[in-house]
């Protein structure tokens, strides 16, 4: 049985109407969830895949830059 309350009138549903309602409610959930899921693992994987390629540059140009400091 679900209960809604719009503008000030209480509607009870009641049935196999619930039913529908419910599971529509259960799958939107779920496919939230999903795209949720979807999304934080595209970003890892965005930031991974950047410091896989920023990290060595990185150390590369430092290791460049201290052997030409070093030579006058």
């Amino acid at each position: 049985m679900l209960v809604v309350q719009r503008n000030g009138q209480t509607t009870v549903i009641s049935g196999w109407k619930a039913w529908l309602m419910g599971l529509g409610l259960v799958l939107s959930a779920i496919a939230g969830f999903i795209l949720m899921a979807f999304l934080f693992v595209g970003i890892a994987i965005t930031i991974g895949a950047l410091l896989l390629v920023i990290v060595p540059a990185a150390i590369a140009l430092t290791l460049v830059g201290t052997v030409r400091r070093r030579q006058p």
